[in-house]
């Protein structure tokens, strides 16, 4: 536990401040995590970041990051467009199956496309969220740092029912409601200091949807855990795991805020 108390303080220390400055250095850092994320991912499939695939899946991930700006720049040179750079993407990796004749299967091409689709629009829009308000992005991640520590204690105190013990067998139903609660009364708290919305019915709504989300994130990163046989999907953080077992759950949120028209 005095681990993972320290590296949850040094982390808050270096991630917090870059979280307030934005910008190109809040955007860059987006990248180095998006980066070692897709370490993690590969690494479940046995598949090495620095090999062929690998290099093509970093490529396209880090392209598909790109702001619309700096994306609209390297179309105007080069002529392609973001998706079009992902659809080559997901040809030379078919093509590369052919080559080592199978011992990079479909299988694995379809890992590493979906892996870099996972990552590419979580960590988009953490960039976005952050681009559209400093408030929207503290909204986001008060509610999911408190639907964890909301779901984890209420979890340990009254958890009795079982969530889902086939995917992750710690968690409860008392938790997963006790998450939604805390984050509800947390994000009224916020909303009276720095307004994300006009309308608190509004606020409770999307702050319901978003928890929900997010604990389905966390459910989604246990069930591809488990599949694969791995405890965490890093050791980067002592006694947290790697980044995607700290990202996993807002890698959902921030796309369902966006496609919700909350952010912005």
């Amino acid at each position: 536990m005095k681990t993972r108390i320290i590296t949850g303080v040094v982390a808050a220390l270096l991630f917090i401040p870059l979280v307030i400055i934005g910008g190109l250095p809040f955007t860059l850092a987006v990248f180095l995590l998006a980066a070692v994320g897709m370490y993690e991912l590969l690494r479940m499939k046995k598949i090495s970041i620095f090999s062929i695939p690998g290099l093509l899946a970093l490529l396209a991930l880090f392209t598909f990051l790109l702001k619309p700006e700096w994306a609209a720049t390297i179309t105007d040179y080069t002529g392609y467009t973001k998706i079009e750079v992902v659809y080559m993407t997901v040809l030379l990796l078919l093509i590369y199956t052919v080559v080592v004749k199978n011992r990079f299967t479909f299988e694995h091409a379809a890992f590493t496309v979906l892996a870099m689709l996972y990552l590419g629009i979580g960590f988009y829009y953490l960039i976005v969220t952050r681009d559209a308000g400093i408030e929207y992005i503290i909204y986001a991640l008060i509610v999911v740092w408190l639907t964890d520590t909301g779901a984890y204690f209420t979890g340990r105190s009254f958890g009795k029912r079982k969530l889902w013990p086939e995917i992750s067998p710690n968690k409860t139903v008392e938790g997963f409601v006790g998450g939604i609660v805390v984050a509800v009364i947390a994000a009224c708290l916020f909303q009276l200091f720095m307004p994300v919305t006009g309308s608190y019915l509004i606020l409770i709504a999307v702050t319901v949807v978003a928890s929900v989300t997010g604990q389905i994130g966390d459910l989604v990163e246990s069930a591809l855990k488990r599949h694969y046989g791995v405890k965490d999907s890093g050791n980067i953080l002592p006694g947290h795991g790697g980044i995607l077992d700290r990202f996993d759950s807002l890698l959902f949120v921030l796309p369902v805020l966006n496609l919700l028209h909350f952010v912005g």
